[in-house]
């Protein structure tokens, strides 16, 4: 008997992941269907905050950018490792109190470095 409800539970699965790719998929053929057929020349024009663009779009970035982005990220996704120590600190204890000042501690080491081969200076040289 334990076998027909879990037959009956997955059959329910497939059947939702079934609908689910059936109404994707016409969603997509509903909206290739009902587009317009030809592109125009205003349609493929640049179009940025409600003003056409007076330049070339494709302008390059300074280096800067991406340096302070990159630095962002890291920095990001590695306080990321501070929630799930804050949600067993009380289980853990003093072990990992000192595992979190060290980590913290690297992360400033790694903070004044960038600060020291000046990523964050705008000024021009």
């Amino acid at each position: 008997m334990e076998g027909h409800v879990l037959t009956q539970r997955y059959l329910a699965v497939l059947i939702v992941i079934v609908v689910s790719i059936i109404i994707g998929f016409s969603m997509l053929f509903l909206s290739k269907l009902l587009r317009p057929k030809r592109a125009y020349f205003l349609k493929l024009t640049p179009y940025e905050c409600g003003i056409p663009s007076i330049e070339d779009t494709w302008e390059r970035f300074n280096v800067k950018f991406y340096i302070v982005a990159l630095v962002f990220v890291v920095f990001d996704v590695e306080t990321i490792f501070l929630y799930p120590w804050a949600v067993v600190y009380k289980k853990i204890g003093f072990y990992a109190l000192v595992e979190m000042y060290l980590f913290i501690f690297i992360l400033l080491i790694g903070y004044f470095y960038a600060i020291g081969k000046g990523v964050f200076n705008w000024s021009k040289e």
